[in-house]
């Protein structure tokens, strides 16, 4: 593996080309952005929509913190339990239900954006939202690839333990052990299509594969 930095805006250029060249089922593509929030997986999402809209791929966002669990359930053994935060706080059976296989190529294209809004606790209501034909949904957050999500396509943001534990704030260190074994146990740096390390946002890199001369 070869890791070649990149500035933050060549980067987004670059994932841009890549997904707009992308086929997934009925024209449609569903992409992980997966990183913890030291990472700030959101914001690389953030930062694809237009360039993929001026390549002709329309995009619609979507936040993995809107498809967590109750909090009766989330907090089931406390509020601070990273094994919890692990296993048992993103709703994957409605991220499935309500994005990733109406998205996919049986699917339907009409998407909700927000299924549960974890302030207050309740169903967000949110509208059913349209993706057509070459749409991409980017549904970002943390721990997305372990559970078998039907992705088309997963871009993972990885930090080392050290600049994890730095950029994480004090109140979320809790979090660190749960990072830790995603590492361990799921490795998506080792299957992800994308990989890209973070440890200073501004200077971005990409992990790529050797090429064979």
């Amino acid at each position: 593996m070869r890791v070649r930095p990149i500035s933050p805006e060549l980067l987004v250029e670059e994932l841009a080309d890549r997904l707009a060249a992308e086929e997934g089922g009925a024209g449609r593509l569903r992409v992980a952005v997966d990183g913890p929030p030291a990472a700030e997986p959101g914001l690389l999402a953030d930062a694809l929509v237009d360039p993929l809209r001026v390549r002709g791929r329309p995009a619609v966002r979507i936040d993995a913190a809107d498809f967590l669990r109750p909090a009766s359930l989330r907090y089931e053994q406390g509020r601070t339990n990273p094994e919890a935060y692990y296993l048992g706080w993103l709703d994957e059976a409605g991220l499935r239900r309500e994005v990733l296989d109406p998205a996919g190529p049986a699917g339907t294209g009409r998407i909700l954006p927000s299924l549960w809004n974890a302030e207050t606790d309740r169903a967000t209501r949110a509208e059913y939202l349209p993706l057509p034909p070459g749409g991409v949904v980017l549904v970002s957050g943390p721990l997305l690839l372990g559970g078998g999500l039907p992705f088309d396509l997963a871009i993972h943001l990885v930090l080392t333990p050290g600049a994890l534990a730095r950029r994480t704030p004090e109140p979320e260190r809790w979090t660190l052990p749960a990072f830790a074994r995603y590492a361990d146990e799921v490795v998506p740096a080792s299957f992800a299509d994308v990989v890209i390390r973070l440890d200073d946002p501004r200077h971005p890199a990409l992990v790529e594969p050797e090429t064979v001369r």
